[in-house]
């Protein structure tokens, strides 16, 4: 079987660019070389192939018959390679891990400790989704999610325990009511209009009765649709907040808030869970991980 006789393939590539660009110096830009060597190169094309491929008119160039075949062969066949290389260019590298949890978490806890995970997990790709809510449809489409929760967990899911949730009441050195409360017991809190979430209403309520408080004398103040703003607001100083310890454990080492009556458990957990069915070293690795940090 005779070798196939294709022209040159710098000449090809330029013509296509001429083509599907509608004029050489277009083509140029896009090649990264002179309006001359596009030109150069078409006229190599078209002496190999005996024929016009393009017919000027006016200050502009109109593919002949035989160009547009030849285009349409082009994009083709560019096409085709350009897919198989960024196909095998993906084969080669290792699927991301797809992993989950609430936006707070991610924004407060995770982001920051990305880089050590990286590093604790080398060469694994990772893309983090901010989803709410607990062993959600939308969640069981990821890899992994990272949740906190309580049991009994439900079916059709394996659930890694990592360690037990712990709350406590936070607020900034800054706010009037900080030098009284880090000094007084609990129900001193109840002369205070408390920040609050609408993603976690129970949080106060449960507080307040595991501090032997009747919950119905809390005073709400501002509230936040997400725990994440809720502690950003504690940190500016606008009231006492109650809050997850890792999630306000640097704010709390750095000095931005002050944990009056420390935390205590609630009975929830974080989690790391995944649909069954589905084994992966890089999850078991990951709740490894995840589990050490929490600790």
């Amino acid at each position: 079987m005779s070798e196939p006789q294709l022209p040159p393939l710098n000449a090809l590539r330029a013509f296509e660019a001429t083509a599907r660009l509608g004029g050489v110096g277009r083509a140029a830009q896009a090649l990264h070389v002179t309006h001359g060597a596009v030109s150069r190169q078409v006229k190599l094309l078209e002496d190999h192939l005996g024929l016009l491929l393009f017919q000027r008119v006016g200050r502009g160039l109109r593919l002949t018959e035989a160009g547009q075949r030849l285009q349409q062969a082009c994009a083709q066949g560019f096409g085709l390679i350009d897919d198989t290389v960024r196909a095998l260019t993906r084969a080669g590298q290792a699927p991301a891990l797809v992993l989950g949890c609430s936006g707070s978490v991610l924004a407060r806890w995770m982001i920051p400790r990305l880089p050590a995970l990286q590093q604790a997990l080398p060469g694994v790709p990772l893309q983090w989704s901010a989803l709410d809510g607990s062993f959600t449809d939308a969640q069981a489409g990821l890899d992994a999610v990272l949740l906190l929760a309580q049991g009994p967990w439900p079916r059709g899911w394996q659930v890694r325990e990592l360690a037990p949730e712990r709350v406590g009441v936070v607020v900034a050195p800054a706010h009037p009511a900080a030098a009284r409360l880090r000094h007084a017991p609990p129900a001193a809190l109840l002369d205070e209009p408390v920040l609050h979430t609408t993603s976690r209403p129970q949080a106060w309520p449960a507080w307040a009765e595991a501090a032997g408080l009747d919950p119905s004398r809390l005073q709400r103040g501002a509230g936040f649709e997400h725990l994440y703003y809720l502690l950003e607001a504690a940190v500016a100083g606008l009231g006492p907040a109650i809050a997850p310890e890792p999630l306000v454990a640097e704010d709390l080492a750095n000095g931005r808030l002050l944990a009056p009556w420390g935390f205590a458990a609630t009975g929830g957990m974080w989690v790391l869970a995944w649909p069954d069915g589905r084994t992966d070293a890089r999850v078991e690795a990951l709740a490894a991980w995840l589990a050490d940090q929490l600790r």
